[in-house]
């Protein structure tokens, strides 16, 4: 019976409709919900008034006017879509979806919007990006002189006593001179103030002279093991300082309230939702920080989904805890994050050569073989994923032979490599061979790829032309069959999906230029790229079969932007603006 040219009947249908979900975190719904169902219905009636009662399916949520790219490749493009419970339950076409949108409690019409599988960043510290909205970020500084006025008007701001604190310097994006900072850059404007300003990369650091004073450091103190304190050339500590060096200034910090360290979390969550990410793997979360988080999840306050990793030094209480995955999906405890070298910029990644600029190799015993191979042989038991920090081609090599050395004493070494998933972090310089041997390892690859466009300003005099060949190979990781998980290790980076999309695409600048040795035939295409940031994140997370793509039966999870990202001009993806990020179905940014 049709009853679309009914208008009573058309409000029963919209009434009742109204009561056969019953959706996560709704109320009741009341008059006004069957008055916006019976708008809805009579809309979709006079758009189509061959519709039933019969024929309407009910759903949360109906998404049309927009560009949807799904990254399934049974259905790559679609026009509208339709979520129930948190799950999609139609993609298709605006006529296809006719019965799921007279059926639906909200439509939302986006106006011409792009839609994508919910992106993941697959490699940041969610308590350092909340952490970095409330003290001096030094990101975007354009010069040396820029970057020291700027610490000087936050130090004016300090009281004596108090710590100055930041982070974010980066010598390579400088147009004047391009060094290490040193305490002689900041002990003028803080001779009663500690400073601590760890360098972009996180594993380094500026502290001034008040700073070592108070840890006991001198020019008589030896470089710890996995560290160093830089010094000049008559032996003085210039106050940069590298590593496990960090340590000493890090156990005389302020003592940080639980408060405190939860106010950051939310917060990073909220810059998180606002860029458009819908989950983020935490690579190294403490324990501490791992409550405080799970009372957030408890408390119905996370804002999208979280993947963690603990640091290896904290892996007994992982052991002893065990895994955990939440009914939602929103809090998964899963995975163990190791330190093994430093970084390119710093010269502290572990080169299987000498750096083509300094006389040195690199450090690789942040965590060395004889801590690693029981937790790897623990992890293995506990089906536990090993996330390992290895930047130069030292470090990957070593810890590939680490990998299989714990994989074949295992008892279980049998078991198919699909089920093992352990990763490398970063991993920017690889050599063919290591390259090779991931692939048949099942080794994941968790790339950056901002990383490339910022470290190649300065990677070809740390390498040389040579070693450039193998430096951020995307290009070659993809065609040997490696899922890459993209993400942009914020707060060392900005943690914006726009700049990270933009590098993987281009490898070039953010003003489009790019230098001599750059080797953009390493950049990935466009469906590589969302894949990147969607069903590969979710495969490095044991969670295909639940989100990374919009597919009937997967999560709701959705990044909505104004702008095209497959088909636009590159520079137009930076200048893209978030309309709108959905997790499980529920709005959780909204810029309309």
């Amino acid at each position: 019976m049709k009853l679309c040219n009914s208008a009573g009947w058309a409000w029963w249908c919209a009434y009742v409709g109204g009561f056969t979900n019953n959706t996560l975190g709704r109320t009741r719904r009341n008059l006004v919900v069957s008055v916006l169902a019976l708008t809805i219905f009579t809309t979709a009636c006079s758009k189509n008034p061959d519709l039933s009662i019969e024929s309407c399916q009910p759903a949360d949520t109906f998404l049309e006017n927009a560009t949807i790219y799904t990254a399934d490749e049974g259905l790559w493009t679609a026009e509208a879509l339709a979520i129930r419970d948190g799950r999609f339950v139609f993609i298709g076409s605006a006529e296809q979806g006719a019965t799921w949108r007279c059926g639906a409690e909200t439509i939302l019409d986006l106006s011409g919007a792009f839609v994508f599988p919910g992106f993941t960043d697959s490699h940041q510290h969610l308590e350092g990006i909340g952490r970095r909205t409330r003290t001096l970020s030094l990101f975007n500084s354009k010069s040396l002189a820029e970057t020291v006025s700027k610490i000087k008007e936050w130090a004016d701001s300090i009281p004596d006593g108090d710590w100055v604190l930041g982070r974010g310097w980066i010598e390579r994006e400088w147009e004047d001179e391009q060094r290490f900072l040193t305490r002689e850059d900041v002990d003028a404007f803080t001779l009663n103030k500690p400073l601590y300003l760890p360098r972009a990369d996180g594993v380094s650091a500026l502290v001034n002279s008040k700073a070592l004073a108070l840890a006991g450091i001198n020019r008589g103190s030896p470089d710890p093991e996995g560290g160093k304190y830089q010094r000049d050339d008559s032996g003085e500590l210039t106050g940069y300082i590298m590593g496990t060096a960090m340590d000493a200034i890090r156990a005389i910090l302020p003592a940080e309230t639980d408060e405190y360290l939860q106010g950051n979390l939310l917060r990073g969550m909220q810059v998180n939702v606002s860029r458009g990410w819908t989950q983020t793997h935490d690579a190294g979360m403490s324990w501490r920080q791992v409550s405080l988080l799970r009372d957030l999840h408890q408390q119905d306050k996370m804002l999208h989904r979280i993947y963690i990793a603990v640091p290896v030094e904290e892996a007994p209480l992982l052991f002893e805890h065990g895994k955990e995955k939440s009914e939602d999906g929103f809090f998964d405890l899963a995975a163990i994050k190791v330190f093994i070298d430093g970084t390119l910029g710093s010269r502290g990644a572990a080169l299987i050569e000498p750096y083509a600029d300094a006389d040195t190799r690199g450090f690789m015993d942040r965590t060395t073989r004889e801590e690693l191979m029981p937790v790897l042989a623990q992890a293995l038991e506990d089906r536990i994923q090993i996330m390992t920090h290895v930047i130069g081609d030292r470090a990957v090599k070593n810890v590939l032979d680490w990998y299989a050395e714990a994989i074949e004493a295992s008892p279980s070494s049998d078991w198919p490599k699909e089920n093992l998933r352990w990763r490398l972090e970063h991993a920017q310089i690889i050599q063919p061979e290591d390259q090779k041997r991931m692939a048949e390892m099942g080794v994941i690859p968790s790339m950056q790829p901002s990383h490339a466009i910022g470290d190649l300003n300065f990677a070809p005099d740390r390498l040389g032309p040579e070693r450039l060949q193998v430096a951020y190979p995307w290009r070659s990781l993809v065609d040997l069959g490696l899922p890459i998980l993209a993400g942009s290790d914020a707060p060392v980076e900005v943690g914006d999906p726009r700049i990270e999309f933009y590098a993987a695409i281009t490898r070039s600048r953010l003003d489009g230029t790019r230098d001599e040795g750059w080797h953009p035939e390493f950049a990935v295409s466009r469906a590589e790229a969302l894949k990147m940031f969607t069903l590969w994140p979710a495969y490095g997370a044991f969670q295909e079969a639940e989100r990374g793509s919009i597919s009937v039966g997967k999560r709701a999870d959705l990044s909505i932007f104004d702008t095209d990202f497959m088909e636009a001009d590159p520079q137009a993806i930076l200048r893209a603006e978030t309309i709108m990020t959905l997790v499980d179905g529920m709005i959780m940014y909204d810029a309309r």
